[in-house]
């Protein structure tokens, strides 16, 4: 029962990560269609100008605090991957929404690579170590169950960002105009509602909110390198469409739902194989899962929700 409970907290905390990169990636497909496989890399990106800007600031200003500089590391990651995301979609995107679906996709993967590259070419190949400006000694709040302050922190920012965007989508002028976007471009146009400004702002929410979870991934872990976007990106997708893929809510559902699936089942994958695996093989759980959903329920646990377009 412990190592159910301690999973179960493990899971909550990687799976909400994982919810807020489905985000960005269920956010770009209810609109355009267009699965965007670079999010994951914007993710590294964020993570690096976040430790590069609290490298700066704690040789500059050491006398500044941990939590502003944290902060502070956090707003140049954001601030970046939103401009990041805004160049993209202008750039690689724009041009190539009316040509055929492979075009763009091959262009994604092609972004992917070049944002890893450059990422390489400025931070090098090496793993870099993430300072940890949120104490990581573990508190005991049920007997056997160990949680840390940073995780209990980013169960909280994942919340409050995914209610907020919840309620910028459903409250708000813009969240109208992105949803009348999704439904049908040429009418919402029509309609008098600027579709390349909403589909460069969902670009810039979905890349702000990758720039948050590789903070978050990079403080939990302790490390940030030029590859680390691939794997989480992938999961995550994994999770846009367990949930179903431009489905807000799905995405968030599917990003929990992989992570608590994963560390449980990383706890116990050693048991199950009779010693012949360990926790170091968890990640084929989001894989199983992926081929499990398609083949079973291609439209996710919520229904896919994306709008036929004439």
């Amino acid at each position: 029962m412990e190592t159910l409970l301690q999973q179960t907290v493990n899971g909550l905390v990687v799976g909400s990560v994982y919810a807020l990169i489905a985000l960005g990636y269920t956010m770009v497909y209810g609109i355009l269609g267009l699965i965007n496989f670079a999010h994951g890399d914007v993710l590294m990106v964020g993570a690096l100008v976040a430790l590069e800007a609290i490298r700066l600031l704690q040789t500059h200003y050491p006398e500044l605090g941990l939590v502003p500089t944290l902060l502070a590391g956090l707003g140049a990651a954001v601030v970046a991957c939103m401009i990041l995301g805004y160049t993209i979609e202008r750039t690689a995107y724009r041009r190539l929404r009316n040509a055929p679906r492979l075009a763009p996709l091959i262009t994604a993967i092609g972004v992917s690579f070049l944002l890893q590259t450059m990422a390489m070419i400025i931070w090098g190949r090496n793993y870099h170590t993430f300072p940890q400006l949120v104490s990581t000694t573990p508190i005991e709040p049920v007997a056997g169950v160990f949680i840390t302050p940073v995780q209990i922190v980013i169960l909280a920012v994942s919340a409050v960002l995914m209610i907020g965007l919840v309620l910028l989508v459903n409250k708000t002028r813009l969240g109208r105009a992105m949803r009348a976007t999704a439904e049908n471009h040429r009418v919402a146009s029509l309609m008098g509602v600027d579709t390349n400004k909403i589909i460069a702002a969902t670009f810039i929410i979905g890349s702000a909110l990758a720039a948050v979870a590789g903070v978050m991934y990079s403080s939990n872990y302790g490390i940030a390198h030029y590859a680390m976007g691939f794997m989480p990106g992938l999961k995550a997708f994994t999770a846009a469409v367990l949930g179903g893929i431009g489905n807000l809510a799905g995405a968030m559902l599917g990003g929990i739902v992989l992570g608590l699936v994963e560390s449980i089942g990383a706890g116990y994958i050693e048991d199950m194989s009779f010693g012949f695996l360990n926790s170091s093989y968890q990640d084929i759980f989001a894989f199983i899962i992926l081929g499990i959903v398609l083949i079973f329920r291609p439209t996710g646990l919520l229904g896919e929700r994306v709008a036929d377009r004439a």
